[in-house]
Parts: structure tokens; sequence; C-alpha cells
């Protein structure tokens, strides 16, 4: 049996936050796969009716709110977080999304000196060496970045790479947990998007930042090269969802 017929009838949950931090190439990903999949709006009360023992795999998108910001729909959804790692479920969570999977794991979450943004160096840190999530990928690469917040490392918690100006850039939790600051769903059309409508939060005098004209220079190699990071995380989270609870 293929993946795509065993996930014929699997839910998958894309949790999403705001219009413009959408799933992006995840969606590119999952549609191409063949598997179903539900997208729930937190912030809009959605999250209420779902049934959390039914989704084979969870991803947790952006959102330019803080996890540490006082809305009561950031609690309800760190408690589903909660329930699915004590599930096994797989999770990916992607910059606002592991930072949620942070805080579910007892981490702190708090304001950087300066705001990450632009496609950024990474490099893999030595415990994540031998980790099933970046096998796919050398000891540098890029991925593209913004947010103002970073997460600490969960007790457990295996740290997997890093930049310059943010030393947690992943970590992976259990066999099933991963947690991204950056942005690998990203496509053209997101990158364009958030330049243009965001285009006064960014200032390039900052080290941390980059020019829109170097984030749209030659971007659709630096998309296609971003599209490769991405689906090595989402082909494993999506292994994960269709293997036994005790298949690393």
């Amino acid at each position: 049996m293929t993946q795509r017929e065993r996930f014929s009838e699997a839910e998958v949950l894309i949790l999403t936050h705001v219009p413009y931090c959408s799933p992006g190439h995840l969606e590119t990903v999952l549609c191409r796969e063949g598997v179903s999949f539900r997208e729930v709006r937190v912030d809009l009360g959605e999250l209420a009716h779902v049934d959390l023992r039914k989704p084979k795999a969870v991803a947790i998108m952006g959102g330019p709110m803080s996890v540490n910001d006082p809305l009561p729909w950031l609690a309800d959804e760190v408690e589903a977080i909660r329930f699915w790692i004590a599930q096994g479920t797989p999770l990916i969570g992607h910059c606002l999304g592991g930072q949620l999977i942070a805080r579910a794991l007892g981490a702190t979450v708090q304001r950087m000196p300066h705001t990450e943004i632009g496609w950024q160096k990474v490099t893999r840190h030595d415990e994540g060496e031998d980790s099933p999530w970046l096998a796919h990928l050398g000891e540098e690469f890029v991925v593209y970045q913004w947010h103002s917040d970073t997460f600490a490392i969960p007790h457990g918690a295996v740290p997997l790479m890093g930049s310059a100006h943010c030393a947690n850039q992943a970590f992976a939790y259990g066999e099933h947990v991963l947690a991204l600051q950056g942005h690998p769903e990203m496509t053209e059309a997101l990158v364009r998007r958030w330049t243009t409508s965001w285009a006064e939060l960014i200032d390039p005098s900052q080290p941390s930042q980059q020019s829109i004209e170097r984030q749209l220079m030659g971007l659709s190699e630096k998309v296609a090269a971003l599209h490769h990071v991405a689906e090595g995380f989402y082909q494993r989270w999506l292994t994960l969802a269709l293997a036994p609870k005790s298949l690393a």
C-alpha cells in the first residue's frame, strides 16, 4: 500500500493563527502526496471543535503574536500540544509554532535583542549530528527567518541548529517532535507578501536583518533550496505519522 493510499482517510491538522502565515510549501507537499488535511484557525476558536485524539500528525504555523501575550486561545493551544506530545503524535512547529511547543514542554520564550529577518545561514549543533531530522542536510544551510522571540531548549530536548543571531534555531523532543524557529514553509509569494506588507518593520541597518532587495535577489533559487530543507522535515513527519508508535 502506498503512502497516498494509507493517508486517504487519515487526518492531518495544520494550526494557523492569521491568514498571512499560511501553510505555504507544506500544503504543496501534502497535496502532492495525496494527504488529506484540515486547517484550523486557532485564533478564531476553531480548536475547540477538534477531537484531539484523531489527528495522525499536527503542524503548527507562525503568527505575529508572542507566546507571552495574554490571549486565552494561546493557553488552549499549549494544552492541546501537551496532549499530542503525551500521545506521541508527530508534531512540527514553525516559528510561533516552535515557540508554542517549547512553552508546552516548560521552556521559556523571550524577546531577542534584535529581530531576525531574511535568509540566514544556520549551522548544525554537535548534539544534532545524528538526528534523523537533519539527515538530508549538510553542516550549514539557509532558512528564511522572521521573528523577535526565541525559545530556550526544553529539558530532555536535543538542540539541532543555530544561527549567528539566534542560538536556538531548532530542537527535537523524543522521536516525534520538531520545533523550528525559522520558516521552511516559505514560497515566493509569501516572501513577496511579507516584505510588501511589513516593509516598515525591516531595519537593514541591523546585522540580523536583510533589506528587501537582498531578500528578493535570486528569490527563485533561494526558495528552491529552502524547499529541499523543508521537504526532508515534512517527509520524516509524515513517515512518523504512518509508523507504529514505537517506531523511530
